[in-house]
């Protein structure tokens, strides 16, 4: 009898421990995950003033009054809720965009901006627009929203806008307007 109550005991440990032995798993990510949102920005940063370098070079300044950081997300990203002003510097020659909102994008390497985006280029051709993609990879700026695009001669608007990061391709799409400037 009492090797019976011993067999019994010993398959209850048995299955006991094979069963708490399955039930375990990693769950580090889940623990990191605990008292974080996850509609909820992973880090804020206020007044923000960042500098690129390139070989000693600054190459872009980026200022921003708040940026939060959606990195723990599924597809990361970093929001601009108040806007941003970046100027990029080739040279001697320094372009700014400036716009309302901004939202970047890592994993695809897009930068959405929105809200009064304006991008003055070093030669003082200048395009508006509600909202502008630019594409960090491709260094390709695209829109599909009303545009105008003023240069040296012309001030053309339409519905649209393609172009290279350096401004020497660029086109506005469906064009609904063009007005010459003269001296």
């Amino acid at each position: 009898m009492k090797q019976l109550i011993k067999y019994y005991m010993l398959s209850i440990v048995t299955v006991l421990a094979v069963t708490m032995f399955f039930s375990c798993n990693d769950n580090y990510k889940e623990v990191q995950k605990i008292g974080i949102s996850e509609n909820e920005p992973i880090g804020e940063a206020e007044n923000i003033n960042l500098k690129y370098t390139d070989s000693g070079e600054v190459t872009r300044h980026l200022i921003g009054a708040k940026m939060k950081n959606y990195s723990n997300r599924d597809f990361p990203y970093y929001e601009f809720p108040e806007g941003i002003t970046l100027y990029i510097y080739d040279d001697d020659k320094k372009s700014t965009i400036v716009s309302d909102y901004a939202i970047v994008y890592d994993r695809t390497s897009i930068i959405d901006l929105q809200g009064n985006v304006v991008i003055t280029t070093y030669d003082n051709r200048i395009l508006k627009s509600e909202q502008l993609y630019f594409d960090r990879k491709r260094e390709w700026l695209f829109t599909n929203v009303p545009v105008t695009f003023e240069s040296e001669q012309d001030i053309i608007h339409g519905n649209g806008f393609d172009s290279n990061g350096e401004f020497t391709n660029a086109e506005v799409l469906e064009v609904t307007g063009i007005f010459t400037v003269e001296d």
